[in-house]
């Protein structure tokens, strides 16, 4: 079965928290907190921070939700809290804290210095699937393509996971990488020595961070998630605006959709792509040649829409390049020591 993803949008949100605050294990967890969970992903929904992701079954605008995900880019000292005693859930906290104006979420700013300098924490607010799809057996595999395809190419220190809601879900995420954060010891621990209903039944942390799947990768070939730590400094530098463009482009959108989407001018579109292509053949020059070299009788039209093909499967490749970045800190970057991972 199919099972396509896009980026949430804000008519996503009611239908999402509807189904969170009548899931059996996980409304609870929120009380009346979840009477303010929209006005708190509404607020953040745009932010370069935070990753929200909607599945459905099938293709069409009317093909039935069947999953999502929520996930945040937040502070050092929120995680330092969440691994305190007492432990918490995760998700009504967030709500708490953003709804009263005290939200760990990372701003667009902090972002791209983060991004660009030490790394920063992923934390996944939430993920839900739609009673009646748990059982799917495509959803946890698309579940995990969409989570690395989303958060690939940023600079992570820690991941931590969404509070699952089940034994199965548990473990599923423990065998694709994660680790249970022991707040006694004050460490993650690989081993589970309490029965999984308890686990699940109280707030607990499950996570990764780049160190541990470093040295995972030493002793053997590192796990699922650890894909998302494969990091590489961007070499091109698009502008913000750039970025956006592509983005959109990498669904193969025409021009004329592209400017629909971004509320820009056809005009603007066709300068950006000079800009971009000038930006490609200062810093990538073999790229540009190596996607033309095939066929130099082609019309002008026809090389321009393989200097596209190229530069789209290059982005796929490498998507660092359309991740927000601090272009004053981009040079450091060039001296940095390699990444583990």
């Amino acid at each position: 079965m199919k099972l396509p993803y896009r980026t949430m949008q804000r008519g996503d949100i009611p239908a999402c928290v509807d189904v969170l605050s009548k899931h059996a294990v996980i409304g609870p967890r929120y009380g009346p907190v979840i009477n303010h969970l929209a006005e708190a992903w509404g607020r953040v929904l745009d932010a370069d921070a935070t990753f929200g992701t909607v599945f459905h079954v099938g293709e069409g605008e009317r093909a039935p939700l069947c999953l999502f995900g929520f996930g945040v880019a937040v502070h050092d000292e929120f995680v330092r809290e969440i691994k305190r005693l007492p432990p918490f859930w995760v998700g009504p906290e967030l709500t708490k804290r953003v709804t009263s104006g005290r939200s760990p979420i990372l701003s667009d700013r902090q972002l791209r210095e983060a991004n660009s300098r030490d790394g920063m924490n992923l934390v996944i607010w939430e993920g839900c699937a739609v009673p009646g799809y748990e059982a799917q057996g495509e959803l946890p595999r698309s579940m995990m393509n969409a989570m690395i395809e989303v958060h690939r190419g940023y600079l992570w220190k820690e991941i931590i996971a969404a509070h699952p809601e089940s034994p199965e879900r548990l473990n599923h995420t423990l065998i694709t990488g994660g680790f249970l954060w022991d707040p006694v010891a004050g460490c993650y621990s690989a081993s589970i020595d309490k029965n999984p209903d308890e686990i699940v039944g109280s707030p607990h942390i499950l996570g990764v961070t780049r160190e541990l799947e470093s040295n995972r990768r030493g002793n053997w070939s590192g796990s699922w998630v650890g894909a998302l730590f494969d990091y590489h400094a961007p070499v091109v530098g698009f502008s913000r605006s750039e970025q956006r463009l592509l983005s959109c482009a990498l669904s193969g959108a025409t021009d004329e959709l592209l400017a629909q989407t971004l509320g820009i001018s056809l005009p603007t579109v066709k300068k950006m792509w000079v800009s971009i292509y000038n930006r490609v053949e200062d810093r990538l020059p073999a790229l540009m040649t190596d996607t033309l070299a095939s066929d130099t009788s082609c019309s002008l039209r026809s090389r321009g829409k393989e200097k596209r093909r190229g530069l789209i499967a290059y982005l796929r490749e490498h998507p660092e390049e359309l991740r927000p970045y601090s272009r004053s800190l981009l040079l450091d970057a060039a001296t940095r020591e390699p990444y583990p991972i």
